[in-house]
């Protein structure tokens, strides 16, 4: 899968979207910070995690990370808010973000915010940490790029032991995940709500795929009536060939995690980095 930017846009970048507006940040309620602003480090930046930003009129997921020169940061509360395309205000309202650790690497979580993002185009983005503003800009498609719940599941076969599909290795997990037993286009619409994760433990641009992965293989044993499958992203360890239940998908990235009901309907999904908490809301929605 081609490699996207993995984190906010530079101050240049930034600038250049924006005309050049600088953003002013509204009144915040005071917060009780977990760590001093020196341990931030310097060149605090935004890592933009969420791959399938779109136009609607309803909140959406947006997730993303901290890093400084001296890499990720996590931990310290996060306020974000966000101006739309050739705004004219000057002024931001912030709200809270989530912060998700359980699952995902020591000093690695992320945060998760619910914007509305209602307007294709390069949105501005600021990010509140501590006494530090970040600017960044992300981008907002007319229309989504991935399957979204509601949709029909693709039926594609995955790749099993007996038929890889021209896919080697069919996992990249040390050890191999016993995930791919079955195909699915056995699964999906077979009654069984089922549980797919797209990621490459090997070659993810993030390297969040494996912390994920391991973190639903810890977790399916609390869902003893779910079918779990996992799906390489690449047909193999040297080329950026997709797998071609990749490509039926229509994925723009990795890693992804798609609950599907019975019937063969999406019914939620989950993209860029998430942690245990995330994945057990999603399989307790699929319940």
């Amino acid at each position: 899968m081609a490699p996207r930017e993995s984190s906010g846009m530079s101050r240049r970048a930034f600038l250049a979207a924006s005309g050049g507006l600088v953003i002013a940040a509204a009144a915040m309620p005071e917060v009780a910070f977990a760590h001093d602003a020196p341990k931030l480090g310097k060149g605090l930046n935004a890592a933009v995690l969420s791959s399938n930003l779109f136009a609607q009129p309803t909140p959406q997921r947006f997730v993303f990370g901290l890093l400084s020169k001296r890499g990720y940061v996590s931990g310290p509360p996060v306020h974000v808010g966000f101006a739309p395309p050739d705004t004219t205000e000057t002024t931001l309202e912030f709200a809270p973000t989530q912060f998700f650790k359980a699952g995902l690497p020591e000093g690695r979580g992320v945060y998760v915010a619910q914007p509305v993002l209602d307007v294709p185009g390069v949105w501005k983005a600021v990010a509140q940490v501590e006494k530090r503003q970040i600017t960044f800009a992300i981008e907002v498609r007319e229309a989504s790029t991935a399957l979204l719940p509601g949709a029909a599941a693709p039926r594609d076969a995955s790749p099993t032991p007996s038929d890889t599909l021209g896919v080697k290795p069919i996992c990249t997990r040390s050890p191999k995940c016993p995930l791919h037993d079955t195909s699915l286009t056995e699964l999906i619409g077979s009654g069984t709500p089922v549980a797919v994760l797209f990621a490459t433990p090997a070659r993810c641009q993030s390297e969040y795929c494996g912390p994920v992965l391991d973190t639903l293989l810890s977790v399916r044993d609390a869902y003893p009536d779910f079918a779990f499958a996992h799906v390489e992203i690449y047909k193999n360890n040297k080329t950026i060939d997709l797998a071609p239940t990749v490509e039926a998908w229509g994925l723009p990235s990795e890693p992804w995690l798609y609950t599907i009901d019975g019937a063969g309907t999406i019914v939620g999904a989950l993209d860029g980095a998430f942690g245990k908490g995330e994945i057990k809301d999603l399989l307790d929605n699929l319940s």
